[in-house]
């Protein structure tokens, strides 16, 4: 989808987007660029876990740009097999291990790659359901096997969901009750039309961006259990607008992009 106003109007956004019309500092980042670059338009293939602070961030880079972004979410793995069969697009945004593979492929540039940030895991219910107690890992346990119903995906993170349950003791317990599907929106879905007690694990950017659909964020895992899942950007070797792409990973680099993905839940 084509970035709009509409669809990131993040009351947090305001702030920062006011400090960063003061400055030039995206617009600079094109001078030099073909005159062509101003009208270009970035294909991302994006890990989900991003979408907020991506999509914050290209708003305000094609506001004094004039380059917008057009991006394709999925898992990290999937982005991985698009970019090495040779899908035509400008950034990937997946797993530093995928991008790792990409590099050594020589599918994408060593060059200008980047750490963008990281997203813990949350649990999730639907709005009107007891919230469950997580304070603990013991807490999180006696909540499990309370509930009827326990969802979670088949990408990286519901591997280290499964690891995580074992390791607090509560798998066997429950196993005859876990819900796995294949990606965080298979989740939330699940989850918002669900009836049961039940409640979720996911990626707490993907929880956040259902708040106003009917579920709720109970909170991150206890510190002791949380893992996190950290994501790299790099430019695509057969991009078709490299330079454009070059300078959208900088401003994503720079103080005021950081700033809009602190502002959207990622930290580094």
């Amino acid at each position: 989808m084509v970035i709009r106003r509409s669809a990131i109007w993040l009351s947090s956004l305001f702030a920062i987007r006011h400090s960063l019309f003061a400055t030039s500092f995206a617009a600079s980042l094109l001078v030099g660029l073909p005159s062509a670059a101003s009208a270009a338009e970035l294909k991302v293939l994006a890990a989900g876990g991003m979408r907020p602070g991506l999509n914050a961030a290209a708003l305000v880079f094609a506001e004094h740009s004039g380059v917008e972004a057009r991006f394709t979410y999925e898992p990290p793995l999937d982005l991985g097999r698009r970019v090495a069969g040779g899908e035509a697009a400008d950034i990937v945004v997946s797993s530093p291990a995928v991008v790792a593979e990409l590099t050594k492929a020589g599918k994408v540039s060593g060059e200008g790659q980047m750490h963008l940030g990281r997203v813990g895991v949350g649990v999730v219910v639907r709005e009107g359901v007891p919230l469950p107690d997580i304070s603990s890992p013991q807490a999180l346990k006696d909540s499990l096997i309370a509930a009827d119903a326990v969802v979670y995906n088949t990408a990286s993170s519901g591997t280290y969901i499964d690891g995580m349950l074992r390791k607090i003791g509560a798998y066997d317990l429950i196993e005859h009750k876990l819900v796995r599907l294949w990606d965080g929106t298979a989740v939330m879905h699940h989850l918002m039309e669900g009836k049961a007690k039940e409640f979720g694990f996911g990626g707490i950017t993907d929880i956040l961006g259902y708040r106003d659909r009917g579920l709720r964020l109970v909170g991150p895992l206890p510190a002791e259990i949380q893992n996190y899942a950290s994501y790299s950007a790099a430019v695509i070797t057969t991009a078709p607008n490299p330079e454009a792409a070059k300078a959208f990973l900088a401003y994503l680099a720079s103080a005021e992009g950081r700033a809009l993905f602190v502002a959207n839940g990622i930290p580094q």
